[in-house]
């Protein structure tokens, strides 16, 4: 278990290229950015597979700059009290515009049309003739009028659905998890699919914007093409392992599946026909990955300084306004009679608390506690011995 010290300078590492405009967050004299340090305060990434790596006892964050964390172990380093942020939303315009655009072109067939020209070069001046008569081979359809199927409305999900409707589609949404935010942005046009088979069978479109878990891997599958409309052109934006190849495979050489659009392409993938497969570009833009940089670094900076956790993969989201009061914040066990613990072992030091804020997540939970007097800084080793002492406690900060 580790402390936070608030004047020390803290040390940031990265194990990616993180875009300057994040690393500037921390141009200050309380931060350094040491890529080779083995014990840094917090650790900042992109694809990373931090799966082998130990942490020193110093790390207390670790923020990705995107949204998946299959990259990190996250179970373990909640076992160590370490914070995992990640950045839902920043690569989300990002996202929304390569899906829109594969949507557009796979439907009139241009990555295959495009292919096609290009094999005619050296034929000079013959080539004109060459598309005239070969361009009925791509005639491809018009996406107004069509419906499309969106899978998750979280925040690539509801920018997907609201512009597909200014194209003049309709749209399905099928989200049972949707959050308040996303539904405030999401257009009351966007119809609602009371279940998942719903939106299988009434889509000529289908994107998908779903975490991997147990319950959504291989979502598509034999099963669930059997119910989708003959021709669905499908896009995976999200997780390949939503998808069960062998299957898809299957349905692709029915034409049950008219396309597959999907970022994620292998040895498999690449073998079938009706395939576009993008180099995983989903997110690869400047303004997302700058968006991503800049968003995760001020996760970190304001956790380090504040204790408040915002968009935390494994922590609960935890904020009060900082008022330069004396601040105490512990992970712990999520069980009876830790926050009264807790607030007994400050008492006893005759401090008062001012505010206070305790949030769980599962079977942890995090508590933050403002001292509402001077703390003489004689007794903060004796408070944080007491507190530590508690049976549950993961870890201790003061700032």
């Amino acid at each position: 278990m580790s402390t936070i010290i608030i004047d020390k300078v803290k040390t940031i590492k990265t194990l990616n290229n993180i875009a300057e405009s994040g690393l500037k967050i921390f141009n200050n004299d309380h931060y350094t950015i040491d890529d080779e340090c083995d014990n840094p305060d917090a650790i900042l990434l992109r694809s990373f597979n931090m799966h082998s790596m130990e942490l020193g006892t110093n790390v207390k964050a670790i923020a990705r700059a995107g949204a998946g964390v299959n990259n990190i172990p996250v179970d373990r380093y909640t076992e160590q009290g370490v914070v995992v942020f990640n950045t839902p939303g920043a690569n989300a315009n990002a996202v929304k515009e390569i899906v829109l655009t594969t949507l557009m072109a796979s439907s009139r067939n241009l990555f295959d049309g495009v292919a096609w020209a290009k094999t005619l070069e050296g034929q000079g001046d013959q080539i004109p003739k060459l598309v005239e008569a070969g361009k009925k081979q791509f005639v491809g359809k018009e996406i107004k009028g069509k419906t499309l199927g969106v899978i998750g409305l979280g925040a690539i999900g509801a920018l997907v659905a609201n512009d597909a409707l200014d194209l003049d589609m309709d749209v399905i949404g099928f989200d049972p998890f949707i959050s308040v935010d996303t539904a405030w942005n999401l257009s009351r046009n966007v119809q609602r699919a009371m279940s998942i088979e719903q939106l299988f069978a009434n889509c000529d479109y289908i994107t998908v914007h779903v975490p991997l878990t147990d319950g959504t891997k291989e979502m598509f599958n034999e099963q669930t093409f059997s119910i989708m409309k003959q021709g669905v052109h499908i896009l995976n934006f999200s997780r390949g392992e939503l998808v069960n190849e062998k299957d898809m495979e299957i349905a692709l050489e029915s034409g049950k599946v008219g396309k597959y659009i999907t970022d994620f392409p292998n040895e498999n993938i690449l073998k079938m026909n009706n395939v576009v497969p993008i180099p995983h570009l989903g997110a690869s833009t400047q303004e997302s990955e700058e968006n991503c940089a800049i968003m995760a670094s001020r996760q970190i900076k304001e956790f380090l300084e504040t204790g408040n956790i915002r968009n935390s993969v494994n922590f609960p989201n935890a904020a009060l306004p900082y008022t330069g009061k004396r601040r105490v914040a512990v992970f712990h066990k999520n069980v009876p009679n830790m926050v009264g613990q807790i607030t007994s072992a400050i008492s006893s030091y005759n401090l008062n608390i001012a505010d206070m804020v305790n949030r769980s997540r599962g079977d942890y939970a995090y508590t933050m506690i403002d001292i509402d007097n001077k703390v003489n800084g004689d007794i903060i080793p004796s408070l944080e011995e007491k507190i530590k002492n508690i049976e549950g406690t993961v870890t201790f900060s003061i700032y």
